[in-house]
């Protein structure tokens, strides 16, 4: 890889302090949606218990995903993807409160988004 492609370790350590942030959220919120979701304090979650379960799963897949290919290096590039998968999903989540008239409440969503385009911008030029 050209020197022009490689960033800075002070980036590269940015970029996993990011990884790290979004990891922990998303395994977190993936295991609340999966084995406590009645303690969650989400209104929409007694409205859609099956949009709870999917949203768990995507959750724990993202968190896995945003770290473990990069640090065992074992297809990193799929980090990348599992940060798209976020932007995705932090985007549909957006529209799902906006919908529902809680547009206060994305900010949450907001930040993650911004940390996972920070992911998929920065994680293919460090490696």
């Amino acid at each position: 890889m050209s020197a022009q492609r490689r960033i800075s370790k002070t980036m590269n350590i940015l970029i996993w302090v990011t990884q790290g942030i979004l990891a922990v959220t998303f395994i977190w919120a993936g295991a609340m949606k999966l084995f406590k979701p009645e303690d969650l304090p989400f209104p929409w979650v007694k409205d859609h218990p099956d949009l709870v379960v999917l949203t768990g799963v995507v959750d724990l897949l993202g968190g896995l995903g945003i770290v473990l290919p990069a640090m065992l290096r074992i297809q990193p590039r799929l980090t990348v993807f599992a940060a798209y998968g976020i932007i995705a999903l932090m985007t549909l989540a957006t529209i799902f409160h906006i919908s529902r008239g809680e547009a206060k409440d994305i900010g949450f969503n907001i930040f993650m988004l911004s940390l996972a385009v920070f992911v998929a911008w920065g994680r293919p030029r460090s490696t």
